[in-house]
């Protein structure tokens, strides 16, 4: 029984060290360095942590070319301290890059892997256009994202410009990304009066429905900024359905929509606090035509359809209210994916005056 206790101490302090052994982190492990000049080389830092409490020793620092070189690379970080490690690569070769750094330490038996990403160009060449939008210190070129048209697979990418407006060197952060989002920032850094750029790219695998999907964002200055309003990017996208595989007789018996019209207009509001209008929906083809879906891309319409189904010849009967507030701020549209491969997707706009 006593051995039994002294053996489960021992695993237990063995378990401890490893765990102590561990502690040693780095901010951020891949560092974009966005454009860089033709024989201009660049440094990055890598902030290096020991949260243990024994010293860890840099013992051997490995690259994976000899256009990376390290400095400093035999330090010794001191439990609860922090420490810069410098790199810098020679971009002596156009085009892309990425390169890897193997840091070997006193506390780990596999290497600590960091990166540096980029591309050497002969010509820095930076957006001309307009920087309308705020979102904190940093001004955009957008402030809304939309994913349009999007079949199932496909992996669309949307940039956003990004313009530090601030006195200081920002570390923009990209806040509540859904899982089938992903967002590249270049550079890391934006140094103040400089331009970067935010790649959000839409992995539609991971789309649960056809149809709308909307979500938002939010692009902080540096590490550790909250969620706010006045940083916060909407991402909308549009998934089809899939009707490519349809053959040509299939597609002469497909469902045919016809809309009375393509854009309701509400009239005037007047002394009235809220507008009514009717669109009709026809099934012209040859099969059931299918409503799948019924959304709105902004919110505060009152939206209802009196039947989603449609038999060959059948009408039904879509019915739209709005509000002066909703229908003079925003852009009021209604969405509606069906099955009929000619119009998978149909947007009315809404006016009113």
């Amino acid at each position: 029984m006593i051995m039994k206790k002294i053996l489960a101490l021992s695993l237990l302090a063995m378990t401890t060290l490893n765990v102590m052994a561990q502690k040693l982190i780095v901010e951020k492990e891949s560092i974009n360095v966005g454009q860089v000049r033709y024989r201009s080389p660049i440094t990055v830092e890598f902030k290096l942590t020991n949260k243990g409490g024994r010293p860890v020793q840099i013992e051997q620092v490995r690259t994976s070319c000899g256009c990376t070189t390290v400095v400093d690379d035999h330090h010794t970080i001191a439990g609860g301290k922090e420490y810069t490690l410098k790199a810098t690569y020679d971009a002596a070769t156009l085009g892309h890059f990425q390169k890897e750094i193997g840091l070997y330490t006193s506390n780990r038996k596999q290497p600590l892997m960091l990166k540096i990403r980029g591309v050497v160009v002969e010509e820095l060449k930076g957006y001309v256009g307009d920087f309308p939008y705020d979102l904190g210190d940093l001004k955009t070129d957008k402030n809304e994202i939309e994913f349009d048209d999007i079949n199932r697979g496909e992996r669309p990418s949307v940039k956003v410009h990004i313009y530090n407006n601030s006195d200081r060197t920002a570390e923009p952060q990209v806040m509540h990304l859904p899982n089938y989002l992903s967002a590249e920032l270049s550079p890391s850094k934006i140094a103040p009066r400089h331009q970067g750029e935010l790649l959000l790219t839409l992995d539609s695998r991971k789309l649960r429905d056809f149809g709308l999907s909307q979500t938002s964002v939010y692009l902080g200055f540096a590490p550790g900024d909250k969620v706010a309003a006045d940083i916060e990017l909407p991402v909308s996208a549009v998934l089809l359905p899939a009707f490519q595989n349809m053959t040509s007789d299939q597609l002469k018996l497909a469902p045919r929509l016809h809309l009375s019209a393509k854009e309701l207009n509400l009239g005037t509001f007047g002394d009235r606090k809220k507008l009514r209008g009717t669109i009709e929906l026809t099934n012209g083809g040859r099969t059931t035509l299918e409503i799948r879906n019924l959304q709105m891309f902004t919110t505060g319409l009152e939206v209802s359809l009196n039947k989603t189904k449609l038999e060959p010849g059948e009408t039904a009967k879509l019915k739209i209210a709005g509000t002066r507030e909703i229908l003079k701020k925003q852009r009021p549209r209604v969405l509606m994916i069906t099955n009929d491969p000619e119009q998978p997707k149909v947007v009315i706009n809404i006016n009113a005056k």
